[in-house]
């Protein structure tokens, strides 16, 4: 305020040297000539300072704005793994990112909705929830995880498919959940009835289906991984059947089965918009090493406590860790949706999301 004070001051001057030259004929012309330089002079500083300060204080603001942390939210397991070199790199050349893994996508939905984290990566069903609950909010940035959902076997050693499964019973997880009715799709692409061609034994945790295999000479397990690698190392002559996202593809049905995606509010891309782009542009790399440098990875997934380093290296080739965006994203992510809002519309929040729930840069 004072230099702006001393610009105005100096217009005054130069306007009071203008009246008293026109009542003082006798005022010499050399002295209104060295009054009137000093006076502009004066003015031309005063307000070469206040446009320095000014380009200061917007320079310190973008520097502010570009170093503020990027929060992000991820689940322990696949959809955090090809996060694992951003996690070690922890930082781009201009964003630094504050990395949250929860062990249940409970943890970090609400967190998103309420601006606590930035980004999340959620199963891609949440992500529609979230988009209905928050009336149109929520964005979906990519896919990150393709289906990890296996079929093992011990002591059926013919099992191949799923039309082989008819006549068996099947201990899994995930009962009113993506599993479930990824499972009763399946089954009925293949001419199955999950009620009456199958027997399905629910348990609640994937250490309930362990127990239950171990105590059979015979048994089939359906479990996402790392868990199925897991049980194979627990579980003695386990081993894995078959990959339901191959099944999956070979309906042809435009569509793939998906895990996760990442996302984010449409708030958040508007005000932060290059960091949103950098960010997408690091993840995309970071999966890509991490399916490229399975031992390193391994060891991070162990150093950031999201898999131990001996599971994760034998997992990490079997848990699909991808990036789509764009228009691809757009279409696969529609085709699962769909499928899930037919076996029940409550899993994808009532309705299927609108276009602009996919993210698609221009």
């Amino acid at each position: 305020m004072k230099k702006r004070w001393n610009v105005a001051m100096g217009v005054c001057f130069v306007a009071m040297g203008m009246v008293l030259s026109g009542c003082t004929a006798k005022a010499d012309k050399t002295d209104r000539q060295a009054v009137t330089s000093s006076v502009v002079a004066q003015s031309e500083n005063s307000a070469s300072e206040v446009a320095s300060s000014e380009v200061t204080s917007a320079v310190a603001d973008q520097n502010k704005v570009t170093t503020e942390k990027v929060r992000v939210g991820a689940l322990k397991g696949p959809t955090s793994l090809g996060m694992l070199k951003m996690m070690e790199d922890d930082s781009a050349k201009d964003v630094n990112y504050a990395f949250q893994v929860a062990g249940s996508p409970d943890e970090i939905a609400p967190k998103l909705v309420s601006g606590d984290v930035d980004i999340i990566a959620a199963p891609v069903n949440m992500g529609s929830v979230l988009y209905n609950k928050t009336q149109g909010k929520v964005r979906m940035l990519a896919i990150n995880t393709l289906g990890v959902l296996y079929i093992g076997e011990k002591g059926e050693s013919d099992i191949k498919s799923i039309a082989d499964l008819k006549g068996k019973t099947i201990y899994a997880t995930g009962k009113g959940a993506s599993p479930e009715y990824v499972l009763n799709y399946l089954l009925q692409k293949n001419g199955l009835d999950m009620t009456r061609d199958v027997t399905i034994e629910w348990k609640n945790e994937a250490t309930e289906v362990l127990a239950a295999a171990k105590t059979q000479d015979k048994a089939i397990v359906l479990l996402p991984q790392p868990y199925m690698t897991a049980a194979q190392t627990q579980i003695e002559g386990l081993n894995v059947a078959f990959d339901l996202t191959k099944e999956w593809d070979k309906r042809g049905n435009g569509s793939k089965l998906i895990t996760a995606g990442i996302f984010t509010t449409q708030k958040y891309i508007d005000e932060h918009p290059d960091q949103v782009k950098e960010f997408l542009e690091k993840y995309k790399a970071s999966a890509q090493w991490v399916n490229e440098n399975v031992d390193q990875a391994a060891a991070l997934a162990q150093k950031y406590d999201i898999i131990k380093e001996g599971i994760a290296k034998k997992a990490i080739p079997y848990c699909n860790i991808t990036y789509i965006d764009g228009d691809e994203m757009k279409k696969d992510a529609q085709g699962y949706l769909s499928i899930l809002a037919d076996a029940n519309k409550e899993a994808v929040g009532g309705n299927l999301p609108a276009d602009d729930f996919y993210y698609v840069q221009k």
